[in-house]
């Protein structure tokens, strides 16, 4: 016995303007070390800039540094986050250039230099600081510790650059 079976294929294409949030790509290494990066970059320039007294009598140049580097990767990081969250092609894309790794370079080298040097500026001026000593040095070792943050990322950055 044969049949006759007629197969009939219908192709719909559907585009749609809704931004799809990519949260797998907060469940890698350098997702959670840019949201790690991006938290405790908020806390350190909200107690700085709390605590900032730009008429103080002696110089605050190291303060005014940190305070500078701490905003500048904040929103670099927040954007680099942003960009990745809400494109998926961009987390794939952008780990693979030289870009992240010449930023978290960067960040590294400059939020370790301010951070040390804001530490040796709050421990060598201890007494001008009165009760915002503790805050201060509080937000200089989260530096520190983002700078490590940013260690990290700058080599999970280089293994993805080069392939590893």
């Amino acid at each position: 016995m044969s049949h006759t079976v007629t197969v009939t294929r219908t192709t719909t294409t559907t585009t749609t303007s809704a931004i799809i949030i990519n949260t797998g790509y907060l469940k890698s290494w350098p997702g959670l070390l840019k949201l790690a990066e991006l938290i405790l970059g908020i806390v350190v320039v909200g107690l700085v800039s709390h605590y900032f007294n730009r008429y103080q009598q002696y110089s605050n140049t190291p303060e005014v540094f940190f305070l500078l580097m701490a905003v500048t990767f904040l929103v670099g990081t927040f954007l680099l986050l942003t960009s990745c969250l809400i494109s998926i092609s961009t987390a794939s894309i952008i780990s693979k250039t030289i870009y992240e790794v010449v930023y978290h370079g960067f960040a590294f080298i400059l939020y370790l230099a301010a951070s040390l040097t804001f530490v040796i500026e709050i421990n060598h001026r201890k007494r001008n600081y009165y009760n915002d000593y503790e805050p201060y040095f509080a937000a200089a070792v989260i530096g520190l510790v983002i700078s490590f943050l940013y260690l990290l990322s700058t080599i999970f950055a280089l293994r993805s650059y080069r392939g590893l």
